[in-house]
Formats: C-alpha cells, sequence, structure tokens
C-alpha cells in the first residue's frame, strides 16, 4: 500500500502545462504593464508624468523612469525641477551600469548646475564612474588611468570633503592595479627569455612605484634579469653586463638594507664577482 505522505510524481506533461501556464501570466503582465507606461507616455500633462516617473524612480524601475524625465525635460527646463530631475536622471543611467552614460550625465549636470548643493556629489560620481569601468589586469587601463585623475581632482578640488577619504582609496586600488599590469607584462618577457626587457620593464615598475610593499622584490628580479642576460651574452660582453649586477646589487643593498631578500642578493652579488674573476683570469692565460 501507498503511504499517504508519499510524493506525489509530476508526469512531464502536468510540468509543461504548468509552465506554459506561468509563461502566459509573465507575458500578461509584461503586456500589461507596458500598455500602462505606454498610457503614461501618451499624456500630455507633464506634472502627471513627472509624478509617474518619480514612482517609478521610487520602486528602482529606472528604464521606465529614464524615459520618462527625458520626454519631459524640454518642458521643465529652466523650472525649480529640472535640477532634481536631471539629477536622477543621472542616477537612472548609474543604477542600470550604464556608468558610460552616467558618466558624461554628471559632468554634464556639474556644468549646468555648477553651484548646486549635489554639483559636489556628481562631481565625485562621474570620476566613480570611470573606476566602475576600470576593466581586469590584463586589459586596457585607459579607464583606470582617468579615474585616477579625476579622484585626484576631486581631493585637490575638494580637500576637506566627506568623500575625499574615499576618493584617496580608490586612488591606492586602481594604481595597485596598474602596478600589477606592468608587473605582468615584466614578468612575460621573463619567462620568454627576453631577461635585458625584463630588466628594464622591472626597473620601470620599481621606479614608478617606490611606495609598493614589493618594491625590493622587483628590484631583486632587476638583478635576476640582468645576470640571466649576461650569463647568456657573448663573452666579450660578459664583464661589462655582470658589472651592470653588481651596480644593481649595490644599490639593493642600500635602499633595502632590512629586505627579507638581501641574503640572495648577496648570492647574485658573489656569483657576478666571481663570474668576472673567471673572465679576468681566462684573458691573463691567454695573453700569457
Amino acid at each position: 500500500m501507498l503511504s499517504y505522505f508519499a510524493p506525489k510524481t509530476i508526469t512531464l506533461h502536468t510540468f509543461m502545462k504548468k509552465g506554459f501556464l506561468f509563461l502566459f501570466i509573465g507575458a500578461f503582465l509584461f503586456s500589461s504593464c507596458n500598455n500602462q507606461f505606454a498610457k503614461i507616455q501618451k499624456s500630455k500633462d507633464t506634472q502627471y508624468k513627472l509624478k509617474m516617473a518619480e514612482q517609478f524612480y521610487a520602486k528602482k524601475k529606472y528604464n521606465y523612469a529614464q524615459i520618462l524625465f527625458e520626454e519631459i525635460f524640454p518642458y521643465i527646463k529652466g523650472t525649480a525641477e529640472f535640477e532634481d530631475t536631471y539629477y536622477k536622471f543621472a542616477y537612472c543611467y548609474y543604477y542600470d551600469k550604464d556608468y558610460m552614460n552616467a558618466e558624461n550625465l554628471f559632468k554634464s549636470f556639474v556644468e549646468t548646475f555648477p553651484n548646486s548643493a549635489r554639483a559636489e556629489e556628481c562631481e565625485y560620481m562621474r570620476a566613480y564612474c570611470f573606476y566602475r569601468q576600470s576593466p581586469k589586469v590584463e586589459l586596457d587601463q585607459t579607464q583606470t588611468n582617468k579615474a585616477i585623475g579625476l579622484m585626484q581632482a576631486f581631493i585637490n578640488t575638494h580637500p576637506t570633503s566627506a568623500r575625499a577619504k574615499d576618493a584617496s582609496n580608490i586612488i591606492d586600488i586602481c594604481r595597485e592595479k596598474l602596478e600589477q599590469k606592468r608587473f605582468l607584462s615584466a614578468e612575460l618577457y621573463y619567462n620568454l627569455g627576453f631577461y635585458k626587457a625584463a630588466a628594464i620593464s622591472f626597473s620601470t615598475v620599481s621606479e614608478n612605484f617606490p611606495d609598493s610593499k614589493r618594491a625590493d622584490e622587483y628590484k631583486l628580479l632587476v638583478i635576476k634579469s640582468y645576470y640571466k642576460y649576461a650569463e647568456m651574452s657573448i663573452p666579450a660582453k660578459q664583464e661589462e653586463r655582470f658589472g651592470k649586477v653588481l651596480l644593481e646589487c649595490t644599490d639593493f643593498a642600500e635602499r633595502f638594507s632590512n629586505s627579507k631578500y638581501l641574503s640572495e642578493t648577496e648570492r647574485y652579488k658573489n656569483l657576478a664577482t666571481n663570474f668576472i674573476k673567471n673572465l679576468k683570469n681566462e684573458q691573463i692565460k691567454k695573453a700569457a
């Protein structure tokens, strides 16, 4: 005997019937909503359309609010309502994650309402939109550089702003991304065996980010790259190139006297010194 509590078996036919029912209901509601919105659009009452746009905005239906705001702009331009409407219009794009258009609208808001109490916020949001457009480390970092520039400009213009600290933090995050991208480029040269290019690239990273937590690591990689480059060079060039390794080791010891990589740097220094000695001994033997 089947238990009273045994689960009911849902046939494929029943499942499909329910699926079509839900689909039909969803389509009906969507159609009904669109019809209602179309009626609002056709209205000639500007205040009514503005009221409905505000309601859509409050309900986070930003695509509907955006359309209505844009339609009533010509009728409210120059009125007391225009500033608030333009402000929310910009945020419609932002909340819909259309950061490119949002950035342009925040910029336009500041230019149109320079004395607004919201101008500072919109200036910050413009920079923040570039930050939100910042791509993965491996990709082009134009938006990241723009975010840094605009955030720094915001800090310079509003040094006492409550948002200045956030702007500074975002600059740090963006700079870390740029640092990582340049490091990956240098690392690629090293892994491909282009040691001179790797040494120059690691040097650039070290110089451009002197306050980095990894500054001593970058310097060590400069030394390793130059050592590999010297090691693979023709004998006539080796003394000069191992000499470059020694110069980099000396510079490392002066700049990073407490580094955990100091002993490894000393090892490369000793290797380079011994290599130069052996080269000179060979030269003496040949001369004799």
